[in-house]
């Protein structure tokens, strides 16, 4: 009987001696490199990853957005500019340098008046700016009758600019009458066109 007994406990411990080391080998096999426990889902996750640039999703995980390097930054640019810059802006407010006028007459439209304050205080806050005037006038009357027309339109062009503070020797007058038509013919429209100052501008 008590063989029987000592027998059946060796049994048992070498039993239970084999599950034991069942378990620890099944431990040893969840461990990674550097002791840390993998569970099946740290499993799926590292094998999501091979080059340290892709995440657990497929992600671009190297937070660079490769089209960000596409958009253009946006510069405003506020620094005063010259003469000469502001002069060829093509859409700026000296880009109308022709001042018109009725039939037979110097009179300055308020509009062109306008036109004029602006030029004006531009050649006073720039002394290396002079400007020719050039007055025009269309065919009908005498050549020295539109050369005298001329004149007069150039020196009410030349008033307001002195007005607004332009020297007199930035501003220099000049007639043409009738011998440079801005537009050739012997109508309306044509004869529109013709009657006028154009302001040229010259920086030194």
């Amino acid at each position: 009987m008590n063989r029987l007994r000592v027998l059946r406990n060796g049994m048992l411990a070498a039993i239970f001696a084999v599950f034991v080391s069942a378990c620890a080998t099944s431990q040893d096999e969840i461990i990674d490199e550097d002791g840390a426990p993998l569970d099946g889902q740290s499993q799926a996750q590292t094998g999501a990853i091979d080059d340290g640039t892709t995440s657990i999703d497929g992600a671009d995980a190297s937070g660079i957005d490769d089209s960000s390097s596409d958009i253009a930054t946006a510069i405003v640019d506020d620094t005063p500019k010259n003469a000469s810059e502001l002069l060829e802006q093509a859409d700026g407010v000296l880009s109308n340098r022709t001042i018109y006028f009725e039939y037979n007459s110097a009179k300055l439209t308020d509009e062109s008046i306008t036109i004029l304050e602006t030029h004006g205080n531009f050649i006073a806050g720039n002394g290396e700016v002079s400007v020719r005037l050039e007055g025009h006038a269309d065919e009908r009357g005498s050549r020295e009758y539109n050369i005298a027309l001329g004149d007069r339109r150039a020196q009410s062009v030349r008033r307001v600019l002195l007005f607004q503070g332009a020297s007199v020797d930035q501003v220099d007058t000049v007639s043409y009458g009738e011998e440079q038509p801005a537009m050739a013919g012997q109508n309306e429209e044509a004869w529109n066109k013709n009657r006028r100052v154009e302001l040229i501008y010259q920086v030194n």
